[in-house]
């Protein structure tokens, strides 16, 4: 078996993929860590116009540290490719629960909720806004505990600007004020 190596870490299965990126479990040879290992193509990422889309969601992973928010551990750039080491979470995500148990408690929802909100209220302290908030972007780590992934369409507005007006997300959770083009 031919083991993969990206910097310290060794390279394994496939955990998870989107439409511009795979996400790689993956192992930090000098401490053991678990690792995701978000793998992106430099020459896809600039044919589609996203280095600008990159760099923001790499800055703002950079400036959010918080017990509910996946952690960056570091970025690695190789000639084809970019990788971005993030914290491994082993519950998965907040929507396979759901589909599993058909429902969650009060209770349970309630302790969600109010993760979610200690988030994204320290988010925005810190000038972010995460614009793909959903179930799917929502992990479970190993004590069940919330954790907000998946900055991608996440922005933080320029000096002075209130109001956010790009019109972005999953359609099927999208807004309706976004879907009407109202300034929320």
């Amino acid at each position: 078996m031919v083991v993969r190596k990206v910097g310290k870490y060794e390279v394994g299965r496939t955990i998870g993929e989107g439409t511009f990126a795979k996400v790689k479990f993956a192992q930090n040879t000098e401490t053991g860590e678990s690792v995701a290992m978000k793998v992106l193509d430099r020459s896809t990422i600039i044919k589609h116009k996203m280095v600008d889309q990159i760099k923001r969601e790499i800055s703002i992973m950079k400036r959010v540290r918080h017990p509910y928010v996946v952690r960056l551990h570091e970025v690695i750039a190789s000639r084809t490719k970019i990788y971005i080491i993030l914290e491994f979470i082993t519950g998965g995500e907040l929507f396979d629960k759901i589909v599993q148990n058909g429902r969650l408690s009060e209770s349970e929802s309630r302790r969600y909720f109010q993760q979610l909100i200690d988030a994204v209220d320290y988010c925005h302290t810190k000038g972010v806004y995460h614009r793909d908030l959903k179930p799917e972007n929502l992990l479970l780590d190993s004590q069940g505990n919330l954790r907000i992934s998946d900055f991608g369409l996440s922005a933080f507005p320029p000096e002075g600007v209130d109001i956010l007006r790009t019109t972005c997300g999953t359609p099927n959770y999208v807004a309706p004020e976004a879907i009407f083009h109202e300034s929320f």
